[in-house]
């Protein structure tokens, strides 16, 4: 059920390093995001795709993982992802990057990570221009977001945002994430 496959899909951030993802999954989840939909169906969106350890480790220290996680650099070595896809935005096809197509790319393959028992986490918080360097990406291509994936060795569970207000995800004493939700009341302003 759809319902159940969103709820599951969460922003993991501690994997299974060991368990590989190999390059024709990584295929098929972005075959997922090529026949969604595409403002004005110009379809700039490209990906690069990294599941190789080599490749990877120059990918993990690019990234920033948590912003309210203040003490925490990202994950160990074991629990970092074991694979990556890059979105990119051919500048040549549309000069400024279309803001839902990258947002409907995304979760159409991380829909399909999480069908398939893996998962993986949004990361904007990127050195684009080190990441750029890194994997020699020509100028012709903004760099929009980095997805790691990998088998989640993480609980993430959703709960109502309390009386406070905050809707800041946190872990508690057992390592477990918490994400505040608003509640649907509390989105919905008419109807």
């Amino acid at each position: 059920m759809i319902r159940d496959l969103i709820r599951k899909n969460r922003a993991y951030r501690r994997f299974y390093q060991e368990i590989p993802i190999g390059r024709q999954q990584l295929m098929e989840w972005v075959d997922l995001a090529r026949q969604t939909a595409s403002g004005a169906n110009l379809q700039p969106l490209k990906y690069i795709l990294s599941c190789e350890e080599r490749r990877n480790k120059l990918i993990f220290p690019l990234l920033k993982w948590a912003g309210y996680f203040k003490d925490w650099d990202g994950p160990a070595e074991g629990e970092q992802p074991s694979a990556y896809i890059i979105m990119l935005s051919d500048k040549e096809i549309r000069p400024n990057p279309a803001f839902c197509d990258q947002g409907i790319a995304c979760q159409s393959i991380l829909l399909g990570a999480t069908e398939a028992g893996f998962g993986g986490c949004i990361i904007g918080a990127v050195d684009f221009k080190e990441l750029r360097e890194a994997l020699v990406i020509p100028d012709k291509f903004d760099i929009i977001m980095v997805i790691a994936l990998g088998k989640p060795k993480e609980t993430v569970v959703l709960e109502d945002v309390d009386k406070s207000g905050d809707i800041k995800y946190y872990r508690d004493a057992n390592g477990v994430h918490h994400v505040p939700k608003r509640r649907l009341e509390d989105i919905i302003i008419q109807g």
